[in-house]
């Protein structure tokens, strides 16, 4: 299991990992009961005292699980501290994590950069060109970059999804070289049809790009490598599937009816309590 599925699993997921946990405690605690009573005999008369009897042991697991059958909410308040439990270490876990490879995710040189180059706050995308869900959250992201002044989008190549994901990938790259990554990223994410090697050089040429460095640029070493370095870092993190945001120790996976919403308060809430590496 990667890092990142160990450290930042959804909420949905640890409830229900919780449950699970819960109901195997219910489903067992009779068995266990006994075999605590026969633990506890053996103990006792291990150190001289008097084994239990089997009708007593039998009595003391009756009992118990009467209690917890009239009692139920005892079950709940076990969920709800395991699930406490959970959140804690893995927001502890996942928070070193992020702050061990910060200068990887959050700022890395390379990457491509949209709004303020130099914001407070950093927002971090993985993406595919030719990503259904991604299309549809750039609307958002251009919305946050519209009405926030002061952040810093960092966007990370991950083409899974086809051959031609990497070719536009790679012009992404090429169109970065000029200055015009955020206006190509613009375009390739809201062209009809798929994103291609064919259609990232119209979009290009609709820029006004110098046609024969962005070819050369694309083909470059330099870009072959930092596409790997991405999906090497998605590898790591547990990140297989487009888009997926990321801000401070939070992530969002997918595209939401509402991530403008859920970007806007996770960069209001680290603008508040400061975060050192995004």
């Amino acid at each position: 299991m990667s890092l990142y599925e160990k450290f930042s699993a959804s909420w949905l997921r640890r409830s229900s990992m919780a449950m699970a946990a819960v109901l195997a405690i219910s489903a067992g605690v009779y068995l266990s009961l006994k075999d605590s009573s026969d633990a506890i005999a053996e103990t006792a008369s291990t150190a001289g005292g008097n084994a239990f009897t089997d009708d007593q042991k039998k009595a003391i697991g009756d009992l118990v699980k009467d209690y917890l059958i009239k009692n139920p909410e005892i079950l709940i308040d076990v969920q709800s501290a395991l699930e406490a439990k959970m959140e804690k270490e893995q927001s502890e876990k996942l928070r070193s994590f992020m702050s061990e490879n910060a200068k990887e995710i959050y700022r890395n040189p390379e990457s491509p950069v949209a709004g303020d180059p130099n914001g407070d706050i950093t927002v971090v995308e993985f993406f595919d060109y030719n990503c259904g869900y991604c299309k549809r959250g750039l609307s958002e992201v251009q919305k946050l970059i519209e009405s926030d002044k002061r952040v810093r989008v960092v966007f990370k190549e991950l083409p899974i999804l086809s051959k031609g994901s990497e070719e536009t990938a790679k012009a992404a790259f090429a169109a970065k070289a000029q200055g015009k990554y955020w206006e190509f990223h613009q375009a390739m994410l809201t062209i009809k049809g798929q994103a291609n090697e064919a259609s990232s050089l119209k979009a290009a040429e609709t820029l006004g790009l110098d046609m024969t460095k962005f070819k050369s640029d694309m083909a470059s070493p330099a870009v072959e490598a930092e596409l790997e370095k991405v999906k090497e870092l998605a590898k790591k993190m547990g990140i297989n599937g487009t888009p997926h945001f990321l801000v401070g120790d939070k992530s969002i996976p997918g595209a939401p009816e509402d991530l403008h919403s859920q970007l806007e308060t996770l960069v209001t809430e680290f603008r508040k309590t400061g975060c050192s590496y995004c």
